[in-house]
């Protein structure tokens, strides 16, 4: 039960302090940092990241999502041709999806034509995929449950009668 309430708070905040989330959970701080080391050596927990919004970092980024068409190889099924598309270091995830495609995959590079020649020279030049489709991100709004865009103020003047 506390596993799930770590998971929980970390999930959306994963700077927590050990001492404010224990008093939280109500349980000692060694037991929250001792089921965490757990849940780490498990790899229940696989990371920790940071939301960032590039835009106003002023780097150009461009992301893509790729849905992929695939034919698995003999005994080595989909995990296999996953393992070997998210082995690219230009891959930042890698999800089997329902539907006309059998792979979403997510990549970032400095500009169009970089993330293109991936998706040319490298993915498509696996001999199991069979097809792509790549979207570019324009905009992102809301990232891992993170609002990065910001609600635009209304601007008009209040008219008082």
């Amino acid at each position: 039960m506390m596993r799930e309430k770590i998971l929980t708070f970390i999930e959306k905040n994963s700077r927590i302090d050990l001492r404010e989330l224990a008093v939280v959970l109500g349980v000692d701080e060694a037991a929250v940092l001792n089921e965490m080391e757990r849940m780490e050596e498990e790899h229940v927990i696989c990371g920790y990241h940071t939301i960032i919004d590039w835009d106003k970092v002023g780097l150009e980024k461009v992301t893509a999502m790729i849905e992929v068409r695939v034919t698995p190889q003999r005994g080595m099924g989909f995990d296999k041709v996953a393992e070997r598309i998210y082995n690219y270091p230009e891959v930042n995830s890698v999800y089997l999806i329902s539907g006309g495609f059998d792979f979403m995959v997510t990549i970032e590079g400095k500009t169009l034509r970089e993330v293109s020649q991936f998706v040319s020279e490298k993915l498509s030049a696996l001999d199991s995929v069979l097809s792509t489709k790549t979207n570019f991100i324009l905009k992102k709004y809301k990232d891992h449950g993170t609002v990065i865009a910001e609600p635009k103020k209304d601007e008009r003047i209040q008219m008082i009668p």
